[in-house]
């Protein structure tokens, strides 16, 4: 008898190891393959929250079947305690393990709200923006003049949520004094600015900041990022340039910067420039005049007169020989390729031709009759 009881608990263990192990399996299954999500949502993780909560919100919007598998396999894959607070965009069909791994594995949120703050030669303009996980494009909520007086109510209801995102963009051809006054207005940041950056030596880029974040702090990360980029401009240069040292080479790149906003004219102009120095011509170029007046600081907003053209100052190309002593903007990484890697032209005039870019000339006479071309130009939108 008591054999065969012993029989019969042994079948039993080796039942329940049979279902035990077909469970597991089952379970692992299902933690791997595609999940129910038919459409993208946006999962909202706020700081504090834990798998419990999370797996629970994710049964609520239909992006798995299973909370108590999504928990275990997060428990198994030791990422349980290794959650991070975000939004996270989360794709049609995406398995339990694979949105474990995405909220788990940190870096920028991919969904939610996002403030970016444009800084611009001139203006600077906060922009409010969501992404729609349909469509996984951004809506814009709110563009406004960051340094006006009207503030819209969408941007301090998002400014008071933990999940929404901030960043700083700031363009190609600003002033450092330009970039430190944005950043006075920009209110998620923090602290003083004890010395303003040399002229040029900021790189424009979009930055990711976070609601506290120092100004001293992101302005040192874009100096920093701004040296790397000049060195390898300067390293890769080409050879036979009248440069000879990054600091000039990064002077008429910023040159470059404010003479066109084409990317298909920088090797032109860097061309005509380098020409002009080659042959110890002056560059005679406005915006090194205009930074003669300004310093910097703000647009001038209005044309040059002839006594700003012919007074002598530092940065009047006009009037002095060869590059003026400092950087007149921060100039972007197209501009400084331009400036070690001109094109090979015989170019030593250019004039706007009244379609937004230049026409470029070898000689004094061609280079006349593109700019009667140009004041006509000019008289036809006067009229």
């Amino acid at each position: 008898m008591w054999r065969s009881v012993a029989s019969n608990m042994l079948t039993f263990l080796v039942v329940i190891l049979f279902l035990a192990g077909g469970a597991v399996l089952w379970g692992q299954s299902q933690y791997v393959s595609q999940g129910p999500l038919d459409e993208a949502i946006c999962l909202q993780v706020k700081r504090g929250s834990n798998m419990s909560a999370v797996s629970q919100k994710l049964v609520d919007q239909g992006a798995v079947n299973n909370g108590t598998i999504f928990r275990l396999g997060a428990d198994y894959t030791e990422k349980a305690d290794k959650l991070k607070a975000g939004s996270f965009l989360i794709a049609p069909g995406a398995s339990m393990e694979a949105i474990v791994d995405q909220m788990t594995r940190g870096g920028a949120s991919t969904c939610g709200t996002e403030i970016v703050y444009r800084i611009g030669v001139t203006r600077v303009t906060a922009e409010v923006r969501e992404l729609d996980p349909a469509t996984n494009a951004f809506v814009e909520r709110a563009d406004f003049d960051l340094l006006g007086s009207d503030i819209p109510d969408v941007y301090t209801q998002k400014r008071a949520d933990h999940d929404t995102r901030y960043r700083v963009s700031m363009a190609e051809g600003v002033t450092s004094w330009q970039v430190v006054e944005a950043l006075k207005a920009i209110d998620v940041l923090q602290g003083d600015v004890p010395e303003r950056p040399p002229e040029g030596m900021l790189a424009p880029d979009s930055y990711e900041i976070a609601s506290g974040a120092e100004r001293a702090a992101l302005l040192a990360e874009m100096q920093e990022k701004q040296e790397h980029l000049i060195a390898a401009a300067w390293e890769g240069r080409a050879e036979g340039l009248p440069l000879d040292s990054p600091e000039e080479m990064l002077i008429l790149a910023s040159i470059i910067e404010k003479e066109t906003g084409l990317s298909a004219e920088r090797g032109k102009v860097s061309s005509a420039f380098v020409n002009r120095l080659n042959r110890g011509m002056r560059l005679q170029t406005d915006p090194t005049v205009i930074y003669g007046v300004t310093k910097g600081e703000g647009v001038l907003g209005r044309g040059l007169r002839q006594s700003e053209l012919r007074k002598v100052t530092p940065w009047n190309t006009y009037v002095i020989l060869g590059l003026p002593p400092t950087p007149i903007a921060n100039p972007g990484v197209a501009s400084l390729e331009a400036a070690v890697h001109p094109e090979e032209t015989d170019y030593v005039f250019f004039v706007a031709d009244g379609t937004g870019g230049h026409a470029f000339a070898a000689t004094l006479e061609e280079h006349n009759r593109n700019v009667a071309k140009w004041r006509s130009i000019e008289a036809d939108q006067d009229n």
